[in-house]
C-alpha cells in the first residue's frame, strides 16, 4: 500500500477539503404533467469534495419526504440523468425495488449508501463505468438504481452489481435487477 501524500496544514480560517475523483451534479425531478418531461428536471448543484457532499445531503429534503412522482439523481458532471443523453446510449442499470412498507424504514439508508458507494468509487476500476444513481418515489413502490455506461461489458457490470449489493448490506440471496 502506498503512503498518503503529506497534507499542508490549512491556512488559518480555511478548511482542509477532501476532493472526490469526479465532479458530481445533483438533479431533482418533479412531475408536472403540464410541462414537457425535460422541463421537470432541474440541476440543483454540483460538487467535488466530501465536505460539499455532506453539506448538500444534510440540507436537502430526505428522499422519504418527497411526493410521489419525484426523483433525485446524482450523476457525473456533464451527464444528464436521462436515457436521451448521448453518454447514456448504451446504459444499463442495477435496480433495487422497494415496497411501500420499506419506504420509511430502508429508503433513506439505501439511498445514502448508494450515493456513498458511487462518490467513493467503491467499484474499483469499473467505477469509471458508473454514470450515476437515481431514486424514484412512486405510489406503488420506490426504486433506486445505479446506472452504468456499457451494459455490454458483462464482467464490469456484474462486478458493479456484486459490490453494490455489498455496499447496501443486502444478502447474497437478495436479487437486484
Amino acid at each position: 500500500m502506498g503512503q498518503e501524500a503529506p497534507r499542508k496544514a490549512p491556512e488559518e480560517g480555511k478548511l482542509d477539503l477532501h476532493p472526490l475523483i469526479n465532479r458530481w451534479a445533483l438533479w431533482f425531478f418533479k412531475n408536472d404533467c403540464s410541462l414537457a418531461w425535460q422541463n421537470n428536471l432541474h440541476r440543483v448543484t454540483k460538487f467535488n469534495t466530501v465536505e460539499d457532499f455532506w453539506v448538500i445531503h444534510n440540507n436537502n429534503q430526505l428522499a422519504s419526504k418527497l411526493s410521489s412522482g419525484c426523483d433525485y439523481a446524482l450523476f457525473k458532471d456533464g451527464i444528464k440523468p436521462m436515457w436521451e443523453d448521448s453518454r447514456n446510449k448504451q446504459v444499463g442499470r442495477w435496480l433495487v425495488s422497494l415496497t411501500k412498507q420499506q419506504h420509511h424504514i430502508e429508503l433513506v439508508h439505501l439511498w445514502l449508501e448508494t450515493l456513498l458507494c458511487i462518490i467513493r468509487e467503491s467499484f474499483g476500476e469499473p467505477s469509471q463505468e458508473v454514470c450515476g444513481a437515481v431514486i424514484n418515489i412512486r405510489a406503488k413502490g420506490d426504486k433506486i438504481a445505479v446506472w452504468t455506461w456499457e451494459a455490454e461489458n458483462q464482467e464490469g457490470v456484474l462486478h458493479i452489481g456484486c459490490v453494490y449489493k455489498e455496499c447496501l448490506g443486502l444478502s447474497t440471496k437478495t436479487i437486484i435487477g
